[in-house]
């Protein structure tokens, strides 16, 4: 395991996703300022995760058929562009529009990203859940930021909010010149024949009617995920009577409770087997989500937000590599239609539930996700491990084609 590097890039997925939380959290102060509605809020919830979503299994084929490391900084460097362009336009078409800019610039920047750190990580689960975990560590320090910045000085500040990925950008470029310089005087030293490419084929077989299996999964999983992300925080102020403060505060332990979920879950997976992991994570999700919709005081909805967010991120780490072993010979497909278009539907729904909650209120939302919800939990007990399922009574038990553990190419 290299941990030098995982670390770096779990750093930059912390400034990534820091402007992948900065949209739901902007969404009350537009109200506030523009007067939009729950449908019109949930449309551009919809430009930053369905168009994301959509743009990222491009992105994916991209990068297995040539490494573009440049994806990573142009990514959240456009996701930042985005997002204050979206806080300083007044027109709700124009927002629209950079939100969705934002949102291709999140797409870019996932699946190099995530096929290096599974290079630096090896096969463990704890390394991909510490790069996992930067991502939700910069989500749950955006609502205060955005609090902080356009709450207190208003949108024409929002400028303010691209200083994490100007900064990590010139990291970004001091890192990438040391490793070109380490590579040359590591060439220049290695004898002939040194560092062969690797035959193709090798890594093992590509299991699509498995890898579709954990799609389904993961569609089930993003549409209350995106959609709970886009209304906790109007639900504590329109229905439970919290100030804007209150309702970034139970955004921020929402999302801060998928890192405590995501390490956790890089735990059991390692420990236990990644489906063991997976299934915990959705088994619980379902009653916190319960107590979201039930909620009738704020204490109870910030528990039931917490338990989710920390339940909805224990199977993270495991089906993002769950998705490279079933596909490894491309893993950046894998990562960019797990990652992506899997996630589109959550932004595809989210439109819905807003309409819904325009007519019916957010509480009746809440509950017509809970039913929704029911499916991906069965679903989840019907995966297998490739690498053998340790989650029946502790045996082994292996798929018809066994499928050799990938690293990136």
């Amino acid at each position: 395991m290299k941990k030098g590097q995982l670390a770096f890039l779990a750093g930059t997925h912390a400034v990534n996703d820091l402007y992948q939380g900065a949209i739901p959290a902007m969404l009350p102060f537009l109200m506030a300022e523009r007067q939009y509605g729950y449908a019109a809020v949930s449309g551009l919830a919809f430009a930053a995760s369905g168009v994301s979503s959509l743009f990222q299994p491009l992105f994916g084929v991209l990068s297995d058929r040539e490494p573009r490391t440049w994806l990573v900084p142009a990514g959240f460097l456009t996701a930042a562009f985005g997002v204050v362009a979206a806080a300083l336009s007044s027109d709700y078409l124009a927002t629209w529009l950079f939100v969705a800019l934002a949102g291709v610039g999140i797409a870019a920047y996932h699946p190099p990203a995530t096929s290096q750190a599974r290079a630096a990580g090896g096969s463990s689960q704890k390394a991909m859940s510490v790069f996992s975990v930067g991502g939700t560590v910069g989500g749950s320090l955006a609502p205060a930021l955005v609090t902080w910045i356009i709450g207190a000085l208003g949108f024409p500040a929002s400028p303010l909010l691209a200083v994490p990925a100007l900064v990590m950008a010139v990291l970004w470029f001091v890192q990438a010149s040391r490793a070109r310089r380490l590579v040359r005087a590591a060439a220049a030293s290695a004898p002939p024949g040194a560092g062969a490419a690797v035959p193709d084929g090798v890594r093992g077989t590509d299991d699509w009617r498995r890898f579709s299996q954990l799609v389904a999964v993961i569609i089930g999983w993003s549409v209350p995920f995106v959609t709970v992300t886009s209304l906790v925080s109007l639900h504590a102020q329109r229905d439970l009577g919290q100030s804007e403060a209150a309702g970034a505060a139970v955004l921020t332990g929402y999302t801060a409770a998928g890192a405590v979920g995501t390490l956790l879950g890089g735990w059991i997976g390692d420990r236990y087997g990644r489906t063991r992991a997976v299934r915990l994570g959705y088994l619980l999700a379902l009653p916190a989500l319960a107590g979201i919709a039930w909620a009738p005081s704020f204490g109870i909805l910030v528990v039931s937000t917490v338990l989710f967010g920390a339940a909805m991120f224990l199977p993270f780490a495991a089906q993002v590599t769950l998705a490279q072993d079933y596909l490894p010979n491309r893993p950046g497909t894998a990562s960019g239609l797990t990652l992506g278009l899997a996630m589109a539907a959550g932004g595809l729904c989210s439109p819905l539930f807003g309409w819904l909650a325009d007519s019916s209120g957010l509480p009746a939302a809440f509950y017509a996700l809970l039913g929704l919800f029911v499916l991906p939990v069965l679903l989840a007990f019907r995966l297998l491990d490739p690498r053998g399922d340790t989650s029946e009574s502790g045996a082994s038990s292996r798929p018809e084609e066994p499928v050799d553990t990938p690293g990136p190419r």
